[in-house]
């Protein structure tokens, strides 16, 4: 899968419109999206959905993290001590793995520019000898998309990508998100999406640490040289939120694995943020935010898909934003499990859970983020968004959305 380590990590009115039309500009000049839709071939909610706390632990804004001291010391943690940096503490039975365990207290300061540019990838990967042995609906591997850079600044033309920051075990990690809307609080969405293997280890792990999103990172797509003494604006222009609850499929969390698993089909996860500073919602302060489409469209009714994402393996350094445009294919990995998408692209790890778009009657939707692909860097894969995933992100927006 493709997300990436890290080392020790816009406005109102016109230019909503303009993130959104660069957008579909970007679709729309290879090729319209057409309808169509298939079920999952499983269609239980399955998700897991947790909630963590602010760094004193005595709640956030509106009573967010209201009562979470309490859960904390029920799983051992003095807040102050994990702020000082216990959170680094790995063993075994400090990780908390259960979806009801999830724990993000905020750390006020600790993803400081210098801490963002040296992010890796957590990168996943499955190879192409493993790919060909799958059995089911599987189309002929698609020939390698060179990734674009998107136009500069971001803010512009695609306000609603962004990256996700957290730690493991390995460090400092990154992955790829997108502001998405929030149905049942239009306008004001506070919800992210991303891989869920960019929050969670999957079968053999727990949840990671200190995740957070930067929307329109890096906003101007300045060179490391250039951003050798960057302010916190110039790297995070709408800065630095926390993810506050979080949730990922109950398949990820007990399937997922280094190289996708049984849970690669459901690696999806939405995230609830606050800002670390401010108080207006996330769809508000970056002034453009992404319908979901989970509608689960068939490969074959589809004629164009683009991924975007911050791609932080060689030999891109994870400093600025790409895209692959591409028509999709279907990628089975068992037959019991949803085929997924797979487009040509060369983005390599660190581009893992940012969004893929279609146009649906000239409105761009998310319609999949990137998940898993092989070790040449050739191909990007992800879930189909079907029923499951719908029911874990009705979940977020109406327990946690308003909050």
């Amino acid at each position: 899968m493709r997300s990436t380590p890290v080392s020790a990590a816009p406005r109102r009115g016109r230019r909503t419109a303009l993130a959104a039309a660069g957008l579909v500009a970007a679709l729309t000049l290879t090729a319209t999206a057409c309808g169509g839709s298939e079920d999952e071939a499983d269609t239980k909610p399955g998700g897991g959905t947790s909630q963590a706390a602010d760094a004193d632990g005595t709640g956030g804004e509106g009573g967010l993290a209201a009562g979470l001291a309490d859960r904390l010391k029920e799983h051992g943690i003095d807040v102050d001590k994990w702020k000082d940096g216990g959170w680094k503490n790995w063993d075994e039975d400090k990780w908390l793995s259960e979806a009801k365990d999830f724990v993000n207290p905020v750390i006020e300061g600790l993803w400081q520019p210098d801490r963002m540019k040296s992010a890796k990838e957590a990168d996943k990967t499955v190879t192409t000898k493993d790919a060909a042995a799958d059995q089911g609906a599987t189309d002929p591997e698609p020939a390698p998309v060179e990734a674009v850079a998107e136009k500069k600044p971001y803010h512009e033309n695609a306000a609603p990508v962004g990256k996700v920051f957290f730690d493991s075990p390995e460090g400092s990690m990154v992955c790829s998100g997108t502001v998405i809307k929030d149905v049942n609080h239009p306008g004001k969405s506070n919800l992210v999406w991303t891989a869920g293997h960019c929050v969670h280890a999957g079968g053999s792990g727990g949840w990671y640490r200190n995740i957070a999103f930067v929307p329109s990172y890096n906003d101007y797509g300045k060179s490391e040289a250039e951003l050798a003494n960057a302010t916190a604006t110039e790297m995070a222009p709408y800065g630095t939120w926390w993810a506050d609850w979080a949730s990922t499929s109950n398949q990820w969390i007990q399937g997922g694995s280094e190289s996708g698993g049984d849970g690669a089909a459901y690696d999806y996860s939405v995230l609830h943020v606050k800002p670390e500073q401010g108080s207006k919602s996330l769809e508000e302060t970056v002034g453009a935010a992404l319908e979901v489409d989970f509608s689960a469209p068939s490969a074959t009714e589809v004629s164009s898909m683009g991924a975007w994402g911050y791609p932080a393996a060689a030999p891109y350094n994870g400093l600025e934003m790409f895209k692959c445009v591409d028509r999709p294919g279907r990628l089975s990995l068992s037959p019991s499990l949803p085929t997924m998408y797979r487009i040509g692209c060369t983005m390599t790890g660190g581009s893992s859970g940012g969004g893929w778009f279609r146009v649906v009657d000239g409105e761009t939707k998310l319609v999949s983020n990137t998940s898993i692909g092989p070790l040449e860097n050739t191909w990007l894969a992800g879930p189909q968004l079907g029923r499951a995933a719908e029911a874990l992100y009705q979940d977020m927006s109406k327990t946690y959305g308003g909050q």
